[in-house]
């Protein structure tokens, strides 16, 4: 089992932070991988959104007249985001890996374009596991690995580059994989592809000059299979957009 501590700790100062734009994101305010998610756990009484970021899944669940939700994230300023902005919504701060519930305490569990920040992904899908009640739904999503390898890697430079608390994309078998071992049953999985706007994106996390540059230069000087596989898109020398691909899982607790 991976720790993370010192990562954990340079996360959540990263992303108190981040919390205003993250709250204007529109990859993270709208969409239909939003509605999605939320819509899974639209049954539930009880739902725990897990490194909820500024709220929006949380706040969409909550629009959904379910009575009771809770929003955790590592970071402070996130919290306090989520409860301001999205009525309904209980937050409190938690490690995504070490959940400060009871076993059985949720209906649902939510996390949505967050775990490639987690050093021990294995140990959040089992604490997800123990704090679901049988028979619970998990509306999980987040960025995923291509297939190749080389893509794969080109993917993770870019994203620890402009963001260094991003640990690790993974492909959508390895969390299927995951989650077969902690007795869930995958009812269903999607991908979608996202077009994100190079400023914006860069914005979010406050890069300096220098480190956009660097990013800038990469995606200009990408092999023609990651310039077609991530759209990258250019104009005039500068990078106007890139996609990447995300995966959105429904699974359910039967153990």
């Amino acid at each position: 089992m991976r720790d993370g501590s010192d990562a954990k700790r340079a996360a959540a100062s990263s992303f108190d932070v981040a919390a205003g734009d993250y709250f204007d994101s529109d990859v993270h305010s709208q969409g239909a991988d939003l509605e999605r998610l939320a819509d899974w756990c639209r049954d539930a009484d009880a739902v725990l959104d897990v490194a909820t970021g500024a709220g929006h899944v949380a706040g969409a669940i909550a629009e959904r007249d379910v009575s009771t939700v809770v929003a955790v994230d590592a970071s402070r300023a996130m919290v306090a985001t989520a409860e301001r902005e999205f009525d309904g919504v209980a937050g409190a701060m938690a490690d995504a890996e070490r959940l400060p519930f009871a076993a059985n305490s949720f209906d649902a569990v939510a996390c949505r374009i967050a775990a490639h920040h987690f050093p021990d992904p294995e140990a959040f899908v089992a604490d997800v596991a123990r704090v679901l009640r049988p028979g619970g739904t998990f509306a999980f999503e987040d960025n995923v690995a291509p297939p190749d390898p080389a893509l794969e890697s080109f993917l993770d430079r870019v994203e620890r580059l402009r963001d260094p608390t991003h640990v690790r994309s993974y492909r959508t078998e390895q969390w299927c994989e995951w989650l077969e071992e902690q007795g869930f049953v995958v009812e269903e999985s999607h991908h979608l592809t996202k077009t994100l706007e190079f400023d914006s994106w860069v914005a979010a996390q406050s890069v300096d000059a220098d480190r956009r540059a660097e990013l800038e230069s990469i995606l200009l000087d990408a092999s023609s299979a990651a310039t077609e596989f991530f759209e990258i898109e250019a104009e005039d020398g500068s990078v106007r957009s890139f996609a990447n691909c995300k995966a959105l899982v429904r699974a359910t607790r039967v153990e």
